[in-house]
């Protein structure tokens, strides 16, 4: 399938790309060769295949939601560059 300078300068614009003329070229070559396999895929018929989310068959694996003591604070604060009223100090943003 092939698509004008003018196609990939636009899709070049919403990426927020600046494209020189040599790349533009080589992208609309590109984008036509991609374009195409997508074509020859919509060819194919795919009504035997049961949708999928993944290619793999995969289920998650969490731990379990625990609850745990914290760290004392005082052993955490010590290892604070600065720390301030029980706290870490962050130093303001302009």
């Amino acid at each position: 399938m092939a698509i004008s300078d003018a196609d990939v300068l636009h899709v070049a614009r919403l990426a927020r790309l600046r494209l020189d003329q040599d790349e533009v070229g080589r992208m609309r070559e590109q984008l036509s060769t991609i374009l195409g396999h997508v074509q020859e895929l919509s060819k194919l018929d795919l009504g035997v295949v049961a949708p999928t989310a993944h290619a793999l068959d995969v289920s998650n694996s969490v731990r379990p939601d625990a609850s745990r003591p914290s760290w004392p604070r005082d052993e955490v604060l010590r290892e604070a560059p600065d720390p301030a009223d029980g706290g870490f100090r962050v130093p303001p943003t302009a």
